[in-house]
């Protein structure tokens, strides 16, 4: 199988900086580590790829090997005859990729899981900040092995098949020549060590499933989907490796009385038919505070008053948002006698038609009390 390029793998350009590669590596690499993906043959392989491409673009020398001659074999391009140098073999590795790997001693250890926690909060908690317990379920390190894995503590021992490299070396004859590959330690499965007596408590894994909490601070103004980042505070990580994060995810309950478009807030309230004609001045309830409105003569339906600082605050500072009031004129369903003759005449004064209703025309009955 031809070895992939590692820029497309970790997804970077040509020029990318050390720091963008490391980046990139590690978000992929706890993407598709093996304790993240169980049992999961095309994660492992897409991890091996990764972890590859990384050894390479990692390694200045490989790295300018490989832009120069698309392999971080010596030599680029073989010399001489067509099948110089190191013969049909090391041909069949340039071409194909087959690149030869030393085994190396393998660091013991496992990255704590990082954990995501759904956090819900109010409208009005997104105007306050709020402190919240957060509880979760999270691998901590067994207290009776303390990590190791090993009954009492002991220290796990060096696998004897691959002698603590985790990887094992198989050679093959090929039509093309020798294939020398390093696959991962059948017996250590590729640790490069391993427990003869395993932990009663956690069954040789070195963490155990508990209940954890921590006090959570939510700023102000976020929104739904804001993620907030605690380093450290996800799983326990086993012997050198790093503990995981906590992921708080955060969802804003939706309030029947507001609708929200980032830091403005928009609402609606009815006023009568004389408050719109005459004016008035509205005492409206807001998220946290009573809201005055006031409302000039002759104020058509639909108007929108804008309240300026009323809505929420935003995620980095700076002023708060504008609340939106729409008013509408409410129309009554039914009118006494008294209150019909009334409209009538207020037509007749404004210079209008008088409306049908007595006599059934599209107004019909709409003025009159039932």
């Amino acid at each position: 199988m031809a070895v992939k390029d590692p820029y497309e793998v970790l997804g970077v350009g040509r020029t990318a900086t050390p720091d963008e590669i490391k980046s990139a590596f590690r978000k992929l690499a706890r993407k598709y580590h093996p304790d993240v993906n169980p049992n999961n043959k095309e994660a492992e392989e897409k991890f091996k790829e990764v972890q590859h491409a990384y050894e390479i673009l990692s390694d200045e020398e490989k790295r300018a090997r490989y832009d120069q001659y698309g392999s971080v074999e010596d030599g680029g391009m073989p010399g001489g005859d067509f099948f110089g140098g190191g013969g049909f073999g090391d041909l069949f590795d340039m071409f194909f990729g087959q690149t030869q790997q030393q085994a190396r001693p393998r660091m013991v250890g496992r990255d704590g899981e990082d954990i995501q926690v759904a956090v819900e909060i109010t409208l009005k908690e997104v105007l306050t900040g709020i402190e919240k317990e957060v509880r979760y379920r999270k691998s901590t390190l067994c207290g009776s092995c303390k990590g190791t894995g090993a009954e009492g503590g002991a220290k796990p021992e060096t696998c004897g098949t691959c002698g603590g490299q985790g990887q094992v070396a198989r050679t093959q004859q090929t039509f093309f020549g020798q294939m020398r590959t390093m696959t991962p330690c059948p017996t250590c499965g590729g640790h490069g060590v391993v427990i003869k007596n395993p932990c009663k408590e956690c069954r040789g894994k070195g963490t155990k499933v508990e209940e954890h909490s921590t006090h959570a601070k939510i700023p102000v103004g976020v929104d739904t989907g804001a993620t907030i980042r605690y380093a450290g505070l996800g799983g326990d990580g086993v012997g050198q490796g790093r503990a995981g994060n906590l992921y708080l995810i955060v969802q804003v309950q939706d309030d029947p009385r507001f609708e929200r478009e980032g830091p403005d807030l928009y609402t609606a309230t009815g006023i009568t038919f004389a408050q719109a004609t005459l004016g008035d001045e509205l005492e409206l309830p807001g998220l946290a505070e009573t809201v005055k409105v006031k409302i000039p003569p002759g104020t058509q339906p639909g108007t929108v008053f804008r309240q300026r600082g009323m809505g929420l605050p935003r995620l980095h500072g700076g002023a708060r948002g504008d609340l939106h009031i729409e008013v509408n004129v409410r129309v009554p369903k039914k009118v006494t006698a008294a209150q019909e003759k009334l409209l009538r005449e207020f037509a007749e004064l404004s210079g209008e038609e008088a409306p049908k209703g007595d006599d059934g025309g599209i107004f019909g009955g709409f003025f009159r009390k039932k």
